[in-house]
């Protein structure tokens, strides 16, 4: 898994092209190298011949909510957040956030479309949009960094078995059963751990 290449969410907005999982989620493998990625759900932003992007949607950083992180960058919020926790998206950038939300919000010059009604907004304008009662979107999740493969590395996991292709849906996207979504990913293809091989190739 490429951790340097810079991503670019959204260049794949449809999802259209021949082999392409924009707007799609992937699994991982039981046996994944990489202690990063074990029993991760992640959902795919971006994903065309040059490069892939994806957010982790199941690592809740720990002891992190979105009204204290919002809090903490300046942002006011107009509401309480709750329990809403933060996402480490992946390796690479953490320290820039990433907001996935229904596209009931969108922000003109920086939203981008990634696919079935969901988009990707990478600016101050989707933090404010967060803690405000009337601009918030339905459902969104605040991620730290994100995921990143190189020309035809993800295609390549793929086929090496490191990471299973699931359908998205709100509950794996943005619910808050964050311990259980990796088995309700497997669940939704048919699939339980016990019946997985230990072995998987490299992430």
């Amino acid at each position: 898994m490429d951790t340097s290449r810079e991503a670019h969410p959204g260049k794949d907005k449809s999802g259209n092209g021949a082999g392409f999982l924009a707007g799609q989620m992937l699994v991982a493998m039981p046996g994944i190298e990489d202690p990063r990625f074990e029993r991760a759900v992640l959902y795919v932003c971006a994903h065309d011949a040059e490069q892939a992007m994806g957010l982790a949607v199941n690592r809740p950083v720990e002891g992190l909510t979105l009204f204290e992180l919002l809090n903490n960058l300046g942002v006011a919020p107009e509401i309480e957040t709750g329990g809403d926790l933060v996402m480490l998206g992946g390796p690479v950038e953490r320290e820039r956030g990433f907001v996935l939300h229904t596209d009931d919000y969108v922000s003109p010059d920086s939203t981008v479309p990634v696919a079935d009604g969901l988009a990707l907004t990478v600016t101050r304008d989707a933090l404010d949009a967060l803690g405000s009662k009337v601009r918030r979107p339905r459902h969104a999740i605040l991620a730290l960094g994100y995921s990143g493969w190189g020309p035809g590395q993800l295609e390549q996991e793929l086929r090496d078995n490191v990471w299973l292709i699931c359908d998205a849906d709100e509950a794996l996207l943005f619910g808050d059963d964050y311990d259980n979504k990796w088995t309700m990913a497997l669940a939704k293809i048919g699939i339980t751990a016990d019946h997985l091989s230990s072995q998987a190739g490299r992430a």
